[in-house]
């Protein structure tokens, strides 16, 4: 295995991790308000974990075809972006720049897979 394919499935499984396990591990009470405070509705919630493992799913699976996996990269950009500035919003500065740092890992799991596949 070459170095960039290193790189690209050890920055891609931390990105994944970092954006699909808090769901799992946080308190769900904790979750439920968040949800609350920002005014989304109760089943949003729901939906972001779903759509978070299948979209994980689809970026670890290799045989997965290349198309699929960019709609779930830009799927999971526009849900970091998104929650940074729901946080921002709601909640200050410390927590809207919180979703930015798995965006930042997103980003270079994402420049690796685009130079594996020579995606121009």
């Amino acid at each position: 295995m070459n170095k960039d394919k290193k790189i690209y499935w050890i920055v891609t499984i931390i990105a994944m991790a970092l954006i699909v396990l808090p769901s799992y591990f946080a308190p769900r009470e904790y979750l439920e308000e968040t949800m609350r405070r920002m005014q989304f509705p109760s089943y949003f919630g729901l939906e972001l974990d779903i759509l978070k493992v299948v979209g994980a799913i689809i970026i670890l699976i290799p045989v997965i075809p290349a198309m699929f996996k960019e709609w779930s990269y830009v799927g999971f950009g526009i849900l970091l972006l998104s929650a940074s500035l729901a946080h921002f919003i709601i909640d200050g500065w410390t927590k809207g720049m919180a979703p930015l740092v798995p965006f930042a890992i997103l980003s270079v799991s994402y420049y690796y897979f685009r130079k594996l596949n020579d995606v121009k």
